[in-house]
């Protein structure tokens, strides 16, 4: 009976308003200072065209995904189809080493990049860059299947089979393994810890306390705003997801994939049908809708900063969105059934085309056609809040809709990327299941902080931890490039003499 007044008594005491507001406040204040100093380092810009600035990682993504479209001779058109025909499983190899199937692996990878990025991405993209900055968006979708083609194929090309069946693929093994080939082996050793740190600090920021946080602002909105009975209650929600993922990632790679394969496909169909449910009650605007992307993108005098200025706003959210370059993928699409690394690779360009081609014009067009698009740049809004808003217009019940699909893109996003950081954390300190334990344990407390802090501290660090693993991973890419153009030059000749052939 004590024990039971006990529980009661404390329970009672943390559900208040006042303490609840305080806890949110207080992991805010202690993580905000850290987080904004990081993101100005990895953010550090250089002097761009009419006394502009722009942020040099950004110049690193975006100058890489053209070359690689140039040497692999615009891979992202010319092999799309026969990519198309792996994800369905018409060249399945059941015997193949690895985990999961082509499908499987692509679920898991899309549930770490398809999620509240196309969501809350798109919505800060237009309202800091206006309609312009989806053409932008959508360009830099389009070139980053070409790097995530190079980094998937790698991912596979180097990975690691142990005895037991366990995988280990991604950064962390090509940069080790392909630089060790070419006589650099302590060069490529740094670069794959620089990258594995990096990747802890990602998925710990992106891969969950942006999940966790913009999810819980939706619902917030959705239950009244600042008045929500839940508006102080982040930490608590938190709890909540916590314990969810927590039962899911325990279960390591084949659990997630199984997870992912069926609720990515589902939460994107229910987000793009009713997406294209609202741009269909609006028909007669989406011709205006386009025009006005088109021009915005290239007007000088746009007062959201002219071209070069929506043109960084709107590659800037697309690199967050899509992850080309950034190699987190290449991790999930390294446990793959294969004996040919290309494959992979081949079926790892349909991400960036999902994510930010379609997914994210999508969620433009939808805040386009509904008046949604501020008419001066807005630092203020919080990402979801406009899309939901924006779904709102159309029918009462959308927002509805669309939390279901944030709570979903959040939770799938999150197991996504715990696998990716624990397969760093573990790279750096050990294979162990301590090792592991200790990931997850801390992975879950970093749900509930993301849930009680502000978008804007949550964004800074995010976006700093997974645009610095762009760094290691694109110089391994560069390197490596030649190995990629032989294993696909093999796989062409390959398939055209017919030694391998399409699944009965």
């Amino acid at each position: 009976m004590k024990l039971r007044l006990l529980i009661m008594s404390c329970m009672t005491f943390f559900a208040t308003p006042i303490w609840a507001g305080g806890i949110d406040q207080a992991i805010n204040n202690a993580i905000a200072p850290y987080a904004n100093g990081i993101s100005k380092v990895i953010f550090f810009s250089i002097p761009f065209i009419g006394g502009t600035t722009i942020p040099l990682v950004l110049v690193w993504l975006v100058m890489a995904a053209i070359f690689f479209t140039f040497y692999f001779k615009f891979i992202n058109l010319r092999t799309f189809r026969h990519g198309f025909n792996l994800i369905r499983g018409k060249y399945n190899q059941p015997d193949a080493q690895g985990k999961v199937s082509h499908f499987q692996a692509l679920s898991t990878a899309l549930s770490g990049t398809v999620g509240l990025g196309n969501i809350a991405g798109v919505a800060t993209a237009v309202s800091l860059g206006g309609a312009g900055a989806t053409f932008w968006m959508i360009l830099a979708g389009f070139l980053g299947m070409s790097t995530k083609f190079v980094e998937c194929t790698l991912g596979v090309k180097y990975r690691d089979i142990l005895p037991d069946g366990t995988i280990h693929g991604g950064p962390m093994r090509y940069l080790t393994k392909g630089f060790k080939e070419k006589g650099m082996p302590g060069f490529g050793k740094f670069l794959a810890v620089f990258f594995a740190i990096m990747c802890v600090g990602g998925s710990l920021g992106g891969g969950n306390m942006y999940q966790a946080n913009q999810s819980f602002q939706q619902l917030v909105s959705v239950t009244g705003g600042d008045s929500s009975v839940l508006f102080n209650y982040g930490w608590l929600f938190g709890i909540v997801v916590a314990a969810l993922v927590g039962v899911t990632i325990m279960g390591g790679i084949t659990s997630i994939a199984r997870v992912t394969s069926k609720l990515v496909p589902f939460m994107g169909l229910v987000y793009v049908i009713t997406g294209l449910v609202i741009i269909g009650m609006n028909i007669e605007h989406v011709g205006d809708a386009f025009a006005d992307i088109y021009a915005g993108a290239f007007n000088k005098d746009s007062v959201f900063g002219g071209i070069v200025g929506v043109l960084i706003v709107g590659f800037t959210r697309a690199a967050f969105s899509n992850e080309a370059g950034v190699g987190s993928a290449s991790i999930a699409h390294s446990a793959v059934k294969t004996n040919e690394p290309v494959t992979e690779g081949l079926v790892a360009l349909y991400e960036p085309f999902i994510d930010t081609v379609v997914v994210c014009t999508i969620t433009a067009l939808v805040i386009g056609i509904t008046g949604f698009i501020p008419a001066e740049p807005d630092k203020t809004v919080q990402g979801i809040e406009l899309t939901s808003a924006a779904f709102g217009s159309a029918v009462f019940w959308f927002p509805y809709v669309l939390t279901v699909a944030a709570v979903l893109f959040a939770f799938s996003t999150m197991i996504a990327w715990s696998y990716y950081g624990v397969k760093a954390f573990t790279f750096l300190f050990g294979q162990g299941k301590k090792q592991v334990t200790i990931y997850n344990w801390m992975f879950l407390v970093f749900v509930v902080i993301g849930s009680s802090m502000d978008l804007g501290a949550v964004i800074s660090f995010s976006d700093a931890m997974i645009f610095a693993m762009s760094f290691p991973n694109i110089i391994g890419l560069y390197f490596l490039a030649p190995v990629v153009k032989r294993e696909l030059n093999t796989y062409m000749a390959k398939l055209k003499s017919g030694e391998i052939q399409p699944n009965k």
